[in-house]
């Protein structure tokens, strides 16, 4: 995703400098800036002064320590793709705190500990946001789309192809090796845990909950049958968040909005939106890497986001044990052989002291799970010293409800 970014910026976004790549191995930074036709004037720099010559004398940089892009005076915004959680908010603090614009196209990073980072950008008044292309940022314009056109959203959905919450690195290898994909990301497109990442995303943007752990996710054959899927008492006191499965267009995101007003029911009708007063509206495609730049765009220019934060959590993603499991065993992340995410309310999560998605990768199990069971805190050793943790318990202590912890 990084690379496809890097092609978007240097091949068809006019204004727009891809001044810096970071990445574990310089190669790989390379290879995004040679994959446009760039062979010439790449500079491998380890500090922020060195960077800032490129700049000035008009050449590309590439680093294995991300620190150095946001140290860089001459940088207006950050654009974060990993996928990885503990990482990635050392990146995205770092570039808040040297007042860095952030755009993520990490679910992951944004529903574990994303309201707490927004606080922390609000402070330094730089913008943090998700990006335009991946679903969060297709659902969150279609949202304010339908809004714009004096329609009430109810719900926030997203369309998937597959849920298979025991589906493994080993059973997505194949696909993973024919799409170019890593087998743990494809993993957790399969398990569920993805979509449920983005959802919490939506959650947080929109305030709207989940109707019962997991999401409903009924099938259907297409988008527009979802009118008749979801309960309507809760769509109307809560507003929503969920997916449909198996539904055409593929690959699509969709918006329920809600319209009571008789005259504009008949205008509805006569554009063949149907009877209403619940109407589908629907983006038959997203286009993740293709519309991230845009993101960036509206952050330095505007001063804009896509999708972020309203205030504190409303969604999580728990995690749940994808096979029994035994004390002494270690948690493998997401998209692992370990566990699968579910989306629940968050002061569910605290209530029950449940162990969100995002932290689960390297915590020691003190006792057996067993297979789908949700995981607690009581039943695991976290690693030591990890800013995610701390900046959970930041963000839990600074959304503290009476009652919920």
């Amino acid at each position: 995703m990084g690379r496809g970014i890097a092609l978007q910026i240097l091949l068809s976004v006019p204004g727009m400098r891809l001044a810096g790549v970071a990445n574990r191995t310089l190669p790989g930074a390379e290879r995004a800036y040679k994959q446009a036709g760039v062979d010439i004037s790449i500079s491998k720099v380890t500090n922020a002064e060195q960077l800032e010559d490129c700049i000035v004398n008009n050449r590309y940089a590439v680093a294995t320590d991300a620190s150095i892009l946001y140290q860089a005076e001459n940088i207006d915004v950050i654009i974060e793709s990993t996928g990885h959680v503990e990482y990635s908010a050392g990146v995205v603090l770092g570039a808040i705190r040297h007042k860095k614009h952030v755009v993520l196209m990490n679910a992951e990073l944004d529903a574990t500990v994303g309201p707490v980072l927004k606080q922390y950008a609000e402070k330094e008044g730089v913008v943090y946001t998700n990006a335009d292309g991946d679903q969060p940022g297709v659902i969150m314009n279609l949202f304010r789309y339908v809004e714009s056109i004096g329609c009430r959203p109810v719900l926030a959905g997203n369309m998937k192809g597959l849920q298979d919450v025991r589906r493994t690195p080993e059973t997505q290898k194949a696909y993973a090796k024919q799409f170019h994909q890593k087998p743990q990301m494809v993993t957790s497109f399969a398990d569920g845990t993805k979509i449920s990442m983005e959802m919490a995303v939506i959650a947080n943007a929109t305030g709207f909950t989940v109707g019962r752990r997991g999401m409903y996710g009924p099938e259907c054959s297409h988008v527009t049958d979802a009118i008749n899927l979801f309960p309507m008492e809760q769509m109307m006191e809560t507003g929503l968040v969920d997916y449909i499965l198996g539904a055409e267009p593929g690959g699509g995101v969709f918006v329920l909005g809600y319209n009571e007003n008789k005259i504009q029911q008949q205008y509805l009708q006569y554009y063949k939106m149907g009877d209403g007063p619940l109407y589908t509206f629907y983006t038959p495609y997203h286009l993740c890497h293709l519309e991230a730049p845009l993101t960036a765009a509206r952050a330095v220019l505007f001063r804009d986001s896509a999708v972020t934060p309203l205030g504190g959590p409303v969604c999580d993603v728990i995690t749940k044990a994808k096979k029994d499991l035994k004390a002494g065993e270690i948690l493998d992340g997401i998209g692992g052989f370990t566990c699968y995410g579910e989306l629940e309310k968050s002061e569910i999560c605290q209530l029950e002291n449940l162990l969100p998605m995002g932290l689960n990768e390297g915590c020691k199990l003190k006792r057996d799970v067993q297979i789908d069971r949700p995981i607690t805190y009581d039943d695991i050793i976290l690693p030591q010293g990890r800013l995610c943790d701390r900046l959970r318990e930041e963000q839990n202590q600074l959304f503290k409800k009476i009652g919920s912890i």
